[in-house]
């Protein structure tokens, strides 16, 4: 939920968890905590719909899946239905952790940073990018478009 308030805006003006950009399945008594963060949209539902058995208990594969997509509403802005995506709450200047780390059960969740070495970053997609994809391949661009201009008449 530290995530949604980060991401208002204004920033921390409001807490709403159907915004957030991580959730955390919770097994406290036995001390386990399995982050999902919200990955990619894709506008397809995906195949896979195994049934994983952890501890006697059982979830399916979205239980685990970061991805948003249409067959469920995790990791969608809910006034919009726009996907939301992880940016590890990137600022300036930079957070030494994201917001989830900093807020979230000590211990539960840590942030490492990687290097990955003889691998070139793939451009990245910025929100707005991806935001009027989605708006585009439900609307058209046409009504996008007309949206905008008449937008930024006004």
């Amino acid at each position: 939920m530290a995530c949604s308030a980060f991401h208002a805006v204004p920033k921390y003006s409001s807490v709403n968890p159907a915004r957030a950009r991580i959730r955390v399945v919770v097994d406290e008594l036995k001390d386990v905590y399995v982050p999902i963060r919200a990955g990619d949209y894709t506008q397809a539902e995906c195949n896979g719909r195994h049934i994983y058995t952890i501890n006697g208990k059982e979830y399916s594969e979205c239980s685990f899946c970061g991805t948003s997509c249409p067959s469920r509403d995790y990791f969608k802005e809910p006034d919009s239905g726009l996907p939301l995506k992880c940016d590890m709450c990137e600022d300036e200047p930079p957070l030494s952790e994201p917001m989830c780390v900093q807020v979230c059960e000590p211990g539960a969740l840590t942030y490492i940073e990687r290097e990955e070495e003889g691998e070139e970053e793939e451009e990245k997609r910025g929100e707005m990018e991806i935001g009027l994809e989605a708006l585009v391949n439900k609307y058209g661009v046409k009504t996008v478009i007309d949206t905008i201009a008449r937008m930024s008449k006004g």
